[in-house]
């Protein structure tokens, strides 16, 4: 079995960023820099047959190279009991295209549709037991944080092997844009 997704990697540069606002935030465990991430779609777990037949019809999701630019910091759920700290994403439309091409493709393939509305972010911490009103403080410390924009030009196909240190991914294809 594969626990697949599809994602956009960042730029080492913008990963730097993304890991230098890390700070004393009791509970929270820190996405490695290597492996933070846009999440396009997560897939789940499927057979060798559907494995192969999603790397193809992936192919057929490819758009046109954008921009992206990420700002702000909030958590999951909102409100109390947050269990994931992540950094967003300015608006854009490129990008809405991009995942809703993945969406179809991955229809195509026999994958049901997402029920969950596409957020874009990138997740930075997992979060457990951690009070909200540190939180509060480290989101409101970070209130103005953003990227410079930085270029979109491929999306990838992952695995994802989950461990007692938390999720290894392995790049199973590459999807450039053109």
């Amino acid at each position: 079995m594969y626990r697949l997704f599809a994602a956009i990697d960042l730029p080492d540069e913008i990963k730097k960023a993304v890991s230098d606002i890390r700070g004393d935030l009791p509970g929270a465990r820190w996405v490695a820099t290597e492996q933070l991430h846009l999440t396009l779609r997560f897939i789940g777990e499927v057979d060798e047959v559907v494995f192969g037949q999603i790397r193809e019809v992936l192919a057929e999701a490819a758009g046109r190279p954008f921009r992206a630019a990420l700002k702000g910091i909030d958590h999951f759920p909102p409100g109390k009991h947050a269990r994931v700290l992540w950094v967003g994403m300015e608006a854009n439309d490129e990008l809405l295209v991009l995942q809703k091409n993945v969406e179809l493709a991955l229809m195509n393939a026999g994958i049901a549709p997402d029920e969950r509305r596409f957020s874009p972010h990138i997740t930075i911490a997992r979060l457990k037991d951690v009070p909200e009103t540190k939180i509060a403080r480290f989101e409101e410390k970070h209130r103005e944080f953003e990227t410079s924009p930085f270029a979109v030009d491929a999306f990838h196909l992952y695995s994802s092997i989950l461990g007692r240190e938390g999720a290894v991914h392995k790049r199973e294809a590459t999807y450039p844009l053109s």
